[in-house]
């Protein structure tokens, strides 16, 4: 908690009130704060530095990037609804237009960004795409498994474009989306701005997850798995975060032979099989309760649904007597 005065003190400016003011409509990277403001980078930080001392924002690092959004917590809420009530002056409803519409030019560059990282992209997935069972299928699939699943807090391991927490997102209570890339970061914030969700994008790695044990009720990798190198610790990374009766839902490949996606793709693993990730979820305290596989072309995606045993105690040491299934 943050005193009442110190609140007041980091607003008694009108620079960052309107920082305030364009954070409520998305999280802005200080880059394009200072865009808005037009104002310099370092004032513009020193701005944030003093509301998040204060305790009304909060900053998170994307490669280079440092992302501003405004802090979740009842003080901040209860603050903003107050403001919210409050006429404003027409020289301050000029400037609160400006603002809207310079924001407006910012959110049509990021999605032109976007745009353009899937143009340069566009053949390496289509090619991946054109493999398997239409998207549509598989997204209709795994609602259908989910559907009457308790997902609370919802984490997206490997967001990539946002996708599966848009989705699911709407039947979570919080949703934490992560991802190793920077860029696919920002096409998620991009694509999940036009939706009321409450989503944090964090960046990390699936091997390290940015969460304290047993702090969240479901996950989801979709398409991820197969770029480990070590599938079995990823899986153990996740189960350690699982809350009791958490679940955790693997969308991949099963097994095949298409060496040109490890040669093109990055892809480090060529599907995996039942008893693999039957192995791996029992050496790391899940019980395996589905599996569904979705043929319709060279490869067949499988869907993986695991539950935490509530009674599995977790031992951090065990990773390095874990055994990995054949």
């Amino acid at each position: 908690m943050h005193s009442v005065l110190g609140l007041f003190a980091a607003l008694s400016d009108a620079s960052r009130l309107r920082i305030i003011a364009l954070l409520r409509h998305y999280e802005l990277a200080v880059g394009e704060i200072a865009q808005l403001l037009d104002q310099s980078q370092p004032r513009v930080s020193r701005h944030v530095r003093i509301l998040e001392e204060a305790g009304l924002v909060e900053r998170c690092r994307e490669g280079s990037w440092v992302f501003v959004r405004l802090a979740r917590n009842p003080q901040v809420a209860a603050l903003l609804s107050f403001a919210g009530q409050l006429p404003l002056a027409p020289a301050e409803r000029r400037i609160a237009e400006q603002d809207r519409n310079r924001l407006a030019a910012v959110q049509a560059e990021r999605e032109a960004a976007a745009a353009r990282y899937f143009a340069a992209h566009a053949n390496e997935w289509d090619a991946i795409r054109s493999l398997h069972v239409a998207e549509e299928e598989v997204e209709r699939a795994i609602l259908t498994l989910m559907r009457n699943r308790r997902l609370g807090h919802m984490v997206d391991v490997g967001t990539g474009t946002g996708r599966m927490a848009g989705i699911l997102g709407p039947a979570a209570s919080k949703v934490t989306a992560i991802d190793r890339s920077p860029e696919m970061l920002r096409i998620a914030r991009t694509n999940l701005a036009a939706q009321s969700l409450p989503v944090e994008l964090v960046q990390g790695d699936f091997m390290a997850l940015p969460l304290a044990d047993a702090s969240v009720d479901s996950i989801i990798m979709h398409q991820v798995l197969h770029y480990a190198s070590m599938p079995d610790l990823a899986i153990a990374e996740a189960a350690r975060v699982l809350r009791g009766s958490g679940h955790l839902l693997i969308a991949d490949f099963a097994p095949h032979d298409r060496e040109e996606l490890r040669r093109d793709a990055a892809h480090v693993r060529l599907g995996f099989s039942d008893g693999q990730i039957r192995g791996w979820f029992a050496a790391s305290g899940l019980i395996l309760e589905t599996t569904e596989a979705l043929s319709g072309g060279e490869l067949t995606v499988k869907l993986w649904l695991g539950r935490r045993r509530s009674d599995q105690v977790r031992d951090p040491l065990d990773k390095q007597n874990r055994k990995v299934a054949a």
